[in-house]
């Protein structure tokens, strides 16, 4: 397994995304399991959950316990593992998804991820998604506050645009660590935000990666390239499409989500996958 860096930390290039364990339509708990330690036995050591990645408000924080129990049942060493969590994401009785960006939540919600993670530090802490209702400035104070109290390793910031990753950086004092917003090869609008985070030396980390890919079939031609480029390589479209984000700069760590064994072993494989500059182009030009 290859890796690049969060902050001073080496983590794996390809982490997971443990988000489809944990909403509508999870697997049994067995199979989350596996696959977490399937992710562990390929290399990964970056896991990327939220406490709002659950049903509704009868089981808050159900990934965050999830990897917390698969963690501990690993026969393996996993010292070295990233553990990523978010706040700011509230999941009502009714299941909808709703913001609370105070920096009294995000404070409460790291302490209950502290629990449910059992570790006396979050190793990165991110602000999921900003909250019209409070000021950004305000938000990311409040991971500054974690990171002076020590609660968390690292913090990072989601779903945000260039002057809010401008704005948090200086609110951290330089010390934004990452970025996760949502880019694949459907979803490309958060070009400019990896670009200023190659920049900045900031890690991006490319949320529902395999968007578009997985439902190639049924949009024609648009993405043409990434199969033809998988079938000339003898690997899945998917593995093309992680490598295609790998190489568009050091700071990309794409987080694919999983819910199977065979899927994040086939994800994790795309470290090894090299592409042309040719090629890259091509895929570069499939909108």
């Amino acid at each position: 397994m290859q890796t690049r860096r969060i902050g001073e930390l080496e983590v794996s290039a390809i982490g997971l995304g443990g988000m489809p364990m944990s909403v509508q339509g999870r697997p049994p708990e067995d199979r989350s399991v596996a696959t977490i330690h399937a992710a562990l036995d390929a290399g990964v050591t970056l896991i990327d959950t939220a406490d709002a990645y659950h049903l509704d408000a009868s089981d808050p924080g159900h990934n965050e316990s999830l990897i917390a129990r698969a963690l501990a049942s690993y026969p393996g060493d996993t010292s070295a593992v990233l553990v990523a969590t978010k706040g700011g994401h509230t999941r009502p009785a009714d299941g909808s998804w709703a913001l609370d960006g105070s920096p009294a939540h995000l404070k409460r919600a790291a302490e209950a991820s502290l629990k449910r993670l059992g570790t006396d530090a979050l190793g990165l802490y991110q602000f999921h998604r900003p909250d019209p209702a409070v000021p950004y400035a305000e938000s990311v104070g409040a991971l500054a506050d974690l990171l002076d109290e020590g609660k968390i390793r690292y913090a990072g910031i989601s779903n945000a645009n260039p002057e809010q990753i401008r704005q948090a950086n200086e609110i951290l004092g330089g010390r934004l660590a990452a970025v996760q917003n949502e880019f694949s090869p459907a979803f490309r609008s958060s070009e400019p935000e990896l670009e200023l985070c190659s920049d900045l030396g900031i890690a991006f980390l490319p949320w529902s990666p395999l968007g578009g890919i997985a439902k190639a079939s049924e949009l024609g031609s648009r993405f043409a390239p990434f199969a033809e480029v998988a079938r000339a390589h003898e690997v899945s479209p998917q593995q093309v499409t992680l490598a295609w984000m790998l190489a568009k700069s050091p700071v990309v760590i794409p987080i694919p989500g999983s819910s199977r064994p065979e899927t994040i072993r086939s994800s994790a494989a795309a470290v090894h996958l090299e592409l042309s500059a040719g090629e890259l182009a091509a895929l570069d030009a499939s909108r």
